[in-house]
């Protein structure tokens, strides 16, 4: 299906989507503040949020890019482009988490919609994982 949108107004539209500070990303920042999580540390792997004190690294995780099981989708334009990308995503994300444990870190993912609607529960996982804290 060829897209609606011209090459010219389709690049303009995915260059304004942003990898950080994202609506989940400032929302659950504000949530975890006080809490020793630094925002986007210069850290393997690259996690969206870190506590090197506690060894815990937090990923939010784009409903479209890490092809969520609730609200992820296959594009129905480029998909010689877009699938092996969303695959490649899906790599890296595996091999992050991997090397964060491998260096002791416990890792904990949010999907985007559940910081939106569930954001009680993910502060409680951070808890959780924590220890209470």
């Amino acid at each position: 299906m060829p897209d609606k949108f011209s090459k010219g107004i389709r690049s303009k539209i995915m260059s304004s989507i942003r990898s950080n500070k994202t609506k989940p990303e400032i929302i659950l920042k504000k949530e975890i503040k006080g809490m020793g999580f630094s925002y986007q540390p210069n850290l393997a792997g690259k996690p969206d949020f870190a506590n090197r004190k506690d060894k815990i690294a937090i990923f939010v995780n784009g409903c479209f890019w890490h092809s969520c099981p609730l609200h992820g989708h296959n594009p129905k334009s480029n998909k010689k482009y877009w699938l092996p990308k969303l695959k490649r995503t899906a790599e890296r994300d595996k091999k992050n988490k991997s090397e964060l444990k491998a260096m002791g870190y416990k890792v904990i993912s949010f999907w985007e919609h559940d910081i939106i609607k569930k954001l009680e529960m993910c502060i409680n996982k951070i808890k959780k994982v924590r220890g209470g804290n």
